[in-house]
């Protein structure tokens, strides 16, 4: 149970994370969200325009990201660059245990790292945003963890994804 509610921790900060990155790219690139692309920038875009957004806040939001992504993007790079070798090593022809649990535990410190700037950078975005746009993020956030929960739950009745499909 502790395994598959950490999996599910895991997963929401990398999700947030990304989402975050995402949103500071196209802020940078278009000073506007969602200019870009389908994703998380367009998804933070919603969060920005569902929250009514000053210009103002908007303009210190991409400053925060602007000054945050030479700090996150190394991050990002590596978790993308291991879990490419990670690919690799599951691939190969003999399993080495010690390369994947060495990679595993790269993964790891990468991860907290990401995790640490994830929410300093959050407690940052927060201060911006007034009681009422923080209620309405708030109660934004719990449709969207409910809507989660319920599919992530939903999936553990299913049979396996990772069963060989009838022929």
């Amino acid at each position: 149970m502790k395994s598959s509610r950490f999996r599910m921790l895991v997963a929401a900060l990398t999700f947030t994370v990304l989402a975050a990155v995402g949103f500071s790219q196209t802020l940078v690139k278009t000073g506007r969200p969602g200019q870009r692309g389908a994703g998380f920038s367009q998804m933070l875009g919603f969060y920005a325009d569902s929250l009514d957004l000053t210009d103002a806040q908007r303009t210190q939001m991409k400053d925060i990201m602007a000054k945050e992504k030479p700090t996150i993007q190394p991050l990002i790079e590596q978790l993308a660059q291991s879990h490419q070798q990670m690919r690799q090593l599951e691939a190969s022809e003999s399993f080495d245990e010690a390369k994947v649990r060495a990679l595993a535990t790269q993964q790891s410190q990468a991860m907290t790292e990401l995790t640490v700037q994830k929410a300093r950078i959050k407690s940052e975005l927060m201060q911006l945003l007034t009681p009422d746009q923080k209620d309405k993020l708030s109660k934004f956030e719990a449709r969207r963890q409910a809507r989660f929960q319920k599919h992530f739950q939903q999936g553990q009745t299913e049979p396996s994804s990772l069963a060989a499909p009838n022929q």
